[in-house]
């Protein structure tokens, strides 16, 4: 579905990565993780348009988008949520879902019902302003706006960060539903061993390039990895 090929990028004349090959199968579920400053994000926004692309290639469905804009991605049937400023606090729920609904003109009332049906306690806030929900709810609201226009890939930047450590299971089971339905998942997170639990595969990022990729049962096992990430584990 998604493939990235020897990809070069970074902001203005500043490249952060090197040489990045990754792929997202039919139905997949990606993960990238790595320590902070590793790339992890320019990736996620090199897919989406928002970096400066040096060298390499950004295919979905045999199609480069690597020249495209960051709007022609819905377009394409690409869902993104980021890590910061993914909202409109001042609007309500149900305001924010109709806002993810622009390109169809209307927010269909069957994907209105999946919406809710996946995430329940939007419907009983689909009145409350988005700013004053919490912090799991927010990002739930976030991913629920992205699903609205039915992508095939859904792309989230560290959808935990900053969350209290008791919603981050509820947040992953939600996404794990969203991958059941059938959308591709690639997703950064720095919750590393609950990530690769959930993920089918996995790729390590460090200092802008790929370190280690493969099955995600795999890199859980590696001893490195484990030491590294997991600590405890």
């Amino acid at each position: 579905m998604l493939s990235v090929s020897s990809l070069d990028a970074g902001y203005g004349d500043l490249q952060i990565l090197s040489q990045i090959d990754l792929t997202v199968e039919e139905g997949g579920y990606v993960a990238t993780f790595g320590p902070n400053g590793a790339g992890k994000s320019t990736l996620i926004k090199s897919i989406i348009g928002q970096t400066n692309i040096m060298d390499g290639e950004v295919f979905f469905r045999g199609d480069p988008i690597h020249t495209q804009e960051t709007e022609q991605m819905v377009e394409r049937g690409i869902g993104y949520v980021p890590q910061n400023d993914n909202l409109f606090s001042d609007l309500t729920v149900m305001e924010n879902l109709r806002m993810g609904a622009y390109t169809m003109g209307e927010l269909p009332d069957s994907k209105l019902d999946y919406i809710f049906s996946t995430f329940p306690v939007l419907e009983e806030r689909k009145n409350q302003k988005a700013g004053t929900m919490s912090g799991g709810e927010q990002q739930m609201l976030a991913i629920s706006r992205a699903l609205i226009t039915d992508p095939d890939l859904l792309i989230l930047d560290e959808p935990t960060a900053g969350l209290q450590p008791s919603l981050i299971p509820e947040l992953f089971d939600n996404v794990d539903k969203v991958h059941e339905d059938g959308t591709a998942i690639l997703i950064n997170e720095q919750n590393v061993g609950t990530l690769l639990e959930r993920a089918d595969h996995g790729y390590l990022l460090a200092e802008g390039k790929i370190s280690e990729e493969g099955k995600a049962e795999e890199l859980l096992a590696n001893d490195e990895i484990r030491k590294s990430y997991l600590v405890g584990n």
